[in-house]
């Protein structure tokens, strides 16, 4: 029997993997590796969610009205510049899709999220590296490698797994040195955990400048990774190209329920970022004083280098920590073989970390 072929470089694609959930034989698992929200959705988004249930026969509004105007009224932004999405997943994939072909490039920092290259290479496009320094994207570098070719820029910002991010002034730096025809995608997926006095998600970039466009998701600080829900702010003619190839319900009715009672849950959001700021610090400081690199990053969790020493490398740890019950995320996949990403869980899973790193590492209280 002869199957159909599927188009040039799809076979090349190294699927994504996700962070694992379960450890065989253990009493208790504590997930700290796919950067979710430790607490959880807003029980107003779960009970929603659960009111919603009696309609899941009825197609979803297509448009998304009322979360759209949430949304839009929240952050002064007109709707008809909103795209929603399953997902910003579905939006970064929906840009490629739109605007990169065969012989196009796409350009992103060395350690920059899979799914830029995945999409890419999915629309018959060639994501191309540019290196960083510092585990932090380095627009120098950016703006060098792109080429004739060059379509898109995908820039997270913070960046999953390194947590660095580019300040204000390199934000605009970089768009202003940019070519104008190349659209620069701002990944925001984290900006809801982000205090930082230098730091701008790029909103304001992508309401004021046409060539630039910010996602953010649902699935991080408001605890939606499950209903897939995202959206992103663009121009108007970005919003309409990627209007005509999504599909007609993309977001589906638990995704506009919960995602619209998520956000307009902001004391619960105010009280999960508080949880994160403090033990984002408290985590970083004590893994830094029994002796492991952990750079200064952002958002809702922390990369740790460890040593190449046998008995102590990041796959050791790895194995130690499930162990105790804990999974974190290899990071192999984006070039750091020699980190753990551990996402920022619950004070008592937090102190089990540090404890079971400390006795890892042979050091003392």
């Amino acid at each position: 029997m002869t199957l159909p072929t599927p188009q040039p470089g799809i076979l090349d694609i190294a699927p994504y993997k996700g962070g694992e959930s379960k450890i065989a034989g253990a009493a208790r698992v504590i997930k700290l590796s796919s950067n979710e929200n430790a607490f959880g959705p807003s029980p107003k988004a779960v009970e929603a969610l659960s009111a919603a249930a009696a309609d899941l026969h009825r197609y979803p509004d297509g448009h998304s009205v009322p979360l759209r105007q949430a949304i839009a009224k929240h952050y002064r932004v007109d709707p008809a510049c909103l795209v929603l999405g399953a997902g910003s997943d579905e939006l970064l994939t929906l840009l490629c899709q739109a605007y990169i072909g065969p012989g196009d490039e796409m350009v992103y920092s060395e350690h920059g999220f899979l799914i830029y290259a995945i999409a890419t290479q999915g629309a018959g496009g060639t994501p191309v590296k540019a290196p960083e320094m510092d585990l932090k994207a380095d627009v120098d570098a950016l703006l060098a490698a792109v080429s004739p070719r060059t379509r898109l820029m995908f820039v997270a910002n913070p960046n999953n797994p390194t947590g660095t991010y580019l300040t204000a002034d390199e934000m605009a730096r970089l768009r202003r040195e940019l070519r104008e025809d190349v659209l620069l995608v701002i990944d925001a997926a984290y900006a809801e955990y982000v205090t930082a006095p230098d730091y701008v998600d790029g909103l304001n970039m992508a309401r004021e400048m046409e060539n630039v466009v910010m996602t953010r998701t649902f699935s991080k600080i408001y605890g939606l990774g499950g209903v897939r829900l995202g959206w992103g702010v663009m121009a108007k003619d970005v919003a309409d190209v990627l209007n005509r190839i999504r599909g007609p319900f993309n977001v589906s009715v638990p995704a506009q329920v919960a995602g619209l009672a998520a956000f307009q849950d902001q004391v619960y959001v105010d009280r999960c970022r508080r949880h994160n700021d403090e033990w984002l610090k408290r985590t970083r400081d004590a893994l830094r004083q029994i002796g492991l690199f952990v750079p200064d990053g952002v958002g809702n969790f922390v990369l740790v280098r460890f040593p190449e020493t046998p008995g102590q490398t990041a796959a050791d740890a790895d194995a130690h920590l499930k162990a105790a019950g804990i999974i974190t995320r290899r990071v192999a996949a984006y070039g750091l073989p020699d980190c753990l990403r551990i996402t920022i869980g619950q004070a008592d899973e937090m102190e089990l970390v540090i404890a079971s790193l400390r006795a890892f590492m042979g050091a003392t209280a």
